[in-house]
């Protein structure tokens, strides 16, 4: 694959697979459901672990720059078993995270029409909450978004960056106004993690926030097509860093602005909620298309990761040799590509069993959530074993490599067990209901069972040369 990306279109790719324009409009009001009015708390909590997970992913992204990035350190550092199990759940962990992303990207645009006063076409009534309809014209955007990313690394990045150009100047204009203009009395309580109400509250939302963070990763999936393996890394820690002071500024923004019950109430149309009460039509539906433009670049970003991570696999023969098929004249991967939309699409089919955008949203991060804590554990871990030998020769590399991303891992293997305990102890049956703790569990266990009935299969059957040691054939 070409080398066509610079540290500047690598922030850019972190900064869309982030999505913090998308987090905030969406995520913020789930979170005040979960504990209360201390947005600014958890999002600061949450990025501590995730600096120190962060922190091996740019050392082993330096050492070794990998398209398959924590597929190949945890293979090559643990198990390859454990190898393949962090490279199935994060393809499987992006394809639901872009089936759901397609209906709130529809759901933004539903909203749009309505403010420009479009409510029904063909007497049919637009409803922003219908999983349906969000979900056939998000369908529609993802397929014009991987049209994009076969084209190229260089093409997707230029137009991401005048997409978060928009974003971040709608969001910075609507947060720093509401900061002023909010008649919600300020309190330092909202930084104070110890007020957050339960032990189980402090879980999800540590769960909820690293979902906020989940994406800063994809920049090591593009560490063969980058200058300088390094840009990879600063790329990473310049988003992760822009992704705290945004989280931070709009959380005590939102609360400034809305009380509680309307903060949880409004879910996942939290952001245009919130633009409605700084403002009026037409200046209040900027956020709206902040937020559309926000998911319909999540969307890119995560397939081109996604497909580079599967190229890496098809490569060692762990996936089937149609995965390592690069276009002809772009040397993207660009079957693998088409194929990861492909089953996004069919996902968020099947996901209209979920009837609210609200409810999907929130059974999908929840999933989600649990999965991320256990890969970027194992990525940890991957990191210290590596370079354990720098304790002895370079201390302060030592603890960049070493010992922080192991707290990270030991914090996000604690807050992930636990909320998953909470969801089997919550109920005694299941349900398919996006409130059923059960439900909720069936996801993250079904993609690590399935992971590890793949890995079984490529082992044994396919006698990958990644699980045995031998060397793997040149991919065509």
């Amino acid at each position: 694959m070409r080398r066509t990306v610079g540290v500047g279109g690598v922030v850019v790719i972190a900064a869309s697979s982030t999505a913090a324009t998308t987090s905030i409009g969406i995520g913020l009001g789930l979170m005040a459901g979960v504990v209360g009015l201390h947005l600014p708390a958890i999002m600061l909590l949450a990025f501590l672990p995730v600096l120190g997970i962060a922190a091996g992913y740019g050392r082993l992204g330096r050492d070794d720059p990998d398209a398959g990035s924590s597929y190949r350190w945890v293979g090559r550092a643990l198990n390859p078993w454990l190898g393949f199990l962090t490279g199935w759940v994060n393809i499987l962990t992006t394809v639901v995270f872009m089936a759901y992303t397609t209906t709130v990207t529809g759901s933004a645009i539903i909203q749009l029409l309505g403010k420009a006063g479009l409510h029904s076409v063909g007497g049919l009534a637009l409803d922003a909450d219908s999983s349906f309809q969000a979900t056939l014209i998000g369908m529609l955007v993802l397929l014009t978004a991987t049209v994009v990313a076969v084209r190229g690394l260089d093409l997707a990045a230029a137009l991401q960056k005048y997409l978060l150009i928009f974003e971040y100047a709608v969001l910075l204009a609507f947060c720093g106004y509401g900061l002023f203009a909010g008649d919600q009395p300020f309190s330092l309580d909202w930084y104070d993690p110890f007020a957050i109400p339960s032990l189980a509250a402090l879980a999800q939302g540590m769960v909820l926030a690293v979902f906020c963070y989940w994406g800063f990763e994809s920049v090591f999936s593009v560490g063969e097509e980058v200058h300088d393996p390094k840009d990879a890394s600063r790329g990473g820690f310049w988003s992760l860093l822009m992704m705290l002071g945004l989280f931070l500024f709009a959380g005590t923004a939102f609360q400034r602005v809305l009380p509680m019950d309307e903060l949880a109430d409004n879910g996942a149309s939290g952001l245009a909620y919130f633009a409605d009460r700084l403002a009026h039509q037409p200046l209040a539906a900027l956020p709206l298309v902040a937020l559309m433009f926000s998911a319909a670049a999540s969307l890119q970003a995560s397939v081109i990761p996604t497909a580079r991570g599967t190229y890496a696999m098809g490569r060692d023969g762990t996936l089937g040799p149609v995965w390592t098929r690069l276009h002809p004249r772009h040397r993207t991967p660009a079957v693998g590509t088409w194929l990861i939309t492909g089953i996004s699409l069919l996902l968020a089919a099947l996901s209209l069993v979920i009837p609210t955008v609200t409810e999907l949203i929130s059974a999908t991060v929840n999933a989600i959530g649990i999965v991320v804590a256990l890969y970027y554990a194992l990525t940890a871990i991957a990191s210290a074993v590596r370079f354990r030998h720098l304790l002895r020769e370079d201390l302060a590399e030592g603890l960049k490599a070493v010992v922080a991303p192991l707290l990270g891992a030991a914090v996000l293997l604690l807050v992930g067990g636990y909320l998953a305990w909470t969801f089997y102890d919550s109920t005694d049956h299941f349900e398919l209901a996006a409130d059923n703790g059960w439900f909720e569990l069936s996801v993250p266990v079904l993609m690590i069972g399935s992971g590890l009935v793949a890995a079984a299969w490529s082992r044994f059957r396919r006698r990958s040369a990644y699980f045995t040691g031998e060397p793997a054939p040149t991919a065509a």
